[in-house]
């Protein structure tokens, strides 16, 4: 399910839609139903299922130290710090770039620190597992 999901430009809309798919996966695999009334931590306790939004946020922050530390000119890095010629943006909310997380979470220059890999590391263990941002009730 999180095949790719390191590339993903993440929402909270399709956050919520992984979420829901997740917790019917844990069910199938349970052999358990809707109408059995079992709450969704008591499956999770069951099934010892990473939370979907945790890990996707883990392989992100793995595959940008990645990218960051990439010198060898691949078109990666490059896709990354392209800016569109015209500088026009559609109209109303700007969608979200891959980018936009990061920064939010680790900073403008997320990528001169990733190029550290023992500031990069001890940043995820504050930033990455918390997942605040992913909570949806």
């Amino acid at each position: 399910m999180t095949y790719g999901s390191e590339t993903w430009s993440l929402t909270m809309g399709l956050i919520k839609r992984l979420k829901v798919t997740q917790r019917a996966m844990e069910r199938a695999m349970l052999g358990v139903s809707l109408r059995d009334h079992i709450r969704n931590e008591e499956i999770r306790k069951r099934t010892k299922v990473t939370d979907i939004a945790r890990r996707i946020a883990k392989l992100k922050w793995q595959w940008a130290e990645h990218i960051a530390r990439r010198t060898d000119g691949r078109w990666g890095r490059k896709v990354l710090e392209w800016r569109p010629r015209t500088g026009r943006r559609s109209v109303g909310r700007p969608p979200t770039r891959w980018t936009d997380d990061l920064a939010r979470r680790a900073g403008i220059r997320w990528m001169r620190d990733a190029q550290d890999r023992s500031l990069w590391r001890r940043a995820r263990g504050g930033l990455c597992p918390a997942v605040d941002v992913f909570r949806l009730r």
